[in-house]
């Protein structure tokens, strides 16, 4: 995995990159210290994740992610912060950010955020999910979503429940004895059946019809 980390303190950057470069599948190719800087530099070296921070000069991780989103679709985002609050929380899910991680986590839990997101799925710590399920589980009791899993096939109820475990494509096939591709196009079909858009939207599909939990 190529990573691209921002984050306007160089002490943190280097603490960082001397973490993630003692990993034998993860390469830094780069640093950046404002959300300016790490746009510019996810064009130049095209990154598969950026470890963002959210308070930075020039422009903050906020306004990077969405522009990033737009120019660069398949870079993911893995939100690394302080913030604990709703503030910014449910506005990075909502512009496609893949995980978000509290800087109060271990090493070895960041190192596995970034392979879940590496792999394609998303990563929220545990305070972080529980806001997700407090949100939705109010949305639910208000009316405002909606969706329904009537079209779902028993197999693509069975792989929902997996993609929101965290299982990535390729471990699903070998539970389920499929090819990957049988995998993807099941994938494919259910995103489109239930009209979700990324893996965020399918994990909070999957807590509120109790296909998973949070211990789960």
């Amino acid at each position: 995995m190529k990573i691209l980390i921002a984050d306007d303190h160089a002490l943190v950057r280097e603490g960082l990159r001397t973490l993630l470069e003692a990993q034998p599948d993860i390469e830094v190719v780069g640093e950046a210290m404002n959300g300016e800087e790490a746009v510019n530099k996810t064009n130049e070296l095209r990154p598969d994740i950026v470890l963002m921070d959210i308070t930075m000069p020039v422009m903050n991780g906020l306004e990077a992610t969405q522009k990033i989103k737009k120019d660069n679709p398949d870079v993911k985002i893995l939100v690394l912060t302080m913030h604990e609050g709703d503030e910014y929380f449910f506005k990075f899910l909502d512009l496609g950010a893949s995980g978000y991680f509290i800087k109060g986590g271990s090493s070895a839990e960041l190192v596995s955020a970034l392979r879940v997101v590496g792999h394609g799925d998303v990563f929220l710590y545990p305070t972080m999910a529980k806001k997700l399920l407090g949100d939705y589980m109010q949305r639910v009791n208000m009316g405002d979503a909606k969706e329904s899993y009537d079209g779902l096939t028993p197999r693509e109820r069975e792989i929902v429940k997996l993609i929101a475990e965290g299982y990535t494509n390729q471990a699903i096939a070998d539970l389920l004895v499929l090819s990957v591709a049988t995998v993807q196009t099941h994938r494919a079909h259910i995103m489109a059946k239930l009209d979700l858009r990324g893996p965020t939207a399918l994990v909070k599909y999957a807590l509120r019809r109790g296909f998973i939990t949070l211990d789960t």
